[in-house]
């Protein structure tokens, strides 16, 4: 599902290329344990959930010099199920980080991320909010809202859309329905400012960052962006922000990603016809079960 990963990893963030020594050792092989001392290790891949990690360790270092170490962990050879990796994240899943400056202390599930290293690293919040704000208890409910609604949702209709062994109809309009009704919540949200929390028109924010790996791909999803006209704005804003490049190039930006899948789309005859043909299928699937759009 994700697209091919670098076969190396980066000790350094200051380019996010790994060196040719690493390309060497790495080539042929995925990481079999932690290789840093210091600092943040962040354990990774090109998926929504993994970028959510990068951008902000991009965002943080851009902020406040604050220096990571990554490892792409390529979910499709299962490295993420190897004992070494389930000693940090118990769930077998990405992303994870390791604090080596706080004695090796791990946290796993994005959205623990994002509220770790914003509590630990974040000390003016320029990408936070104070604990005893209003704000800061908004931030938490649409963290909250990605993490359980957005997130999963979206995740069932690449499964039962994309890549069920068998049609599944009902499955494919059911949680491709369900995405489009969270992306006009999420629109609607975004219609009079130009980012999910803060006060005014909001500032850039581990809220935003939450989501933004899922609406990276949400014309792969099935999802039509131009339905939201508000999240395609702001998600063209937080996509000029260079942290946020730079986090979505770590370990790679995913080829289902809108851009690339765009780009493919306008360039490749064959793929542009599967795609068309993939549209009309969930449309049958949507007009057999009488699906209709609506958001509250």
């Amino acid at each position: 599902m994700a697209g091919v990963p670098r076969a190396a990893y980066s000790n350094s963030t200051t380019t996010n290329q790994p060196t040719e020594e690493a390309n060497e050792i790495m080539a042929d092989s995925e990481p079999t344990g932690l290789i840093a001392k210091k600092g943040i290790e962040l354990l990774t891949f090109g998926t929504p959930n993994g970028y959510k990690a990068s951008i902000l360790l991009e965002e943080l270092k851009e902020a406040y010099g604050l220096e990571y170490t990554w490892q792409s962990v390529n979910i499709m050879k299962n490295t993420q199920k190897e004992p070494w990796f389930t000693a940090i994240c118990p769930n077998g899943r990405i992303p994870a980080i390791v604090d080596h400056d706080r004695g090796g202390f791990a946290v796993f599930e994005g959205l623990a991320i994002l509220s770790y290293l914003a509590r630990r690293y974040d000390p003016e919040h320029r990408l936070s909010f104070p604990a005893d704000s209003d704000d800061y208890s908004v931030c938490e409910q649409w963290m909250a809202w990605q993490h359980g609604g957005l997130g999963p949702m979206q995740g069932q209709a690449n499964h039962m859309f994309k890549f069920a062994k068998e049609p599944n109809p009902y499955g494919a309009q059911r949680y491709v329905g369900e995405s489009e009704r969270l992306y006009g919540v999420l629109d609607r949200r975004l219609s009079d400012r130009d980012f999910v929390v803060g006060a005014g028109r909001g500032k850039f924010s581990i809220a935003d960052i939450s989501m933004l790996g899922w609406a990276a791909m949400c014309v792969f999803s099935g999802v039509d962006v131009e339905m939201f006209p508000h999240v395609k704005a702001w998600l063209d804003r937080c996509l000029a922000r260079p942290a946020v490049k730079c986090g979505f190039a770590v370990p790679n930006e995913a080829a289902f990603n809108n851009g690339p899948l765009l780009e493919k789309l306008a360039k490749d005859p064959e793929a542009r016809q599967k795609f068309d043909e993939e549209r009309k299928y969930l449309q049958e699937c949507k007009d057999k079960y009488g699906y209709k759009y609506s958001s509250p």
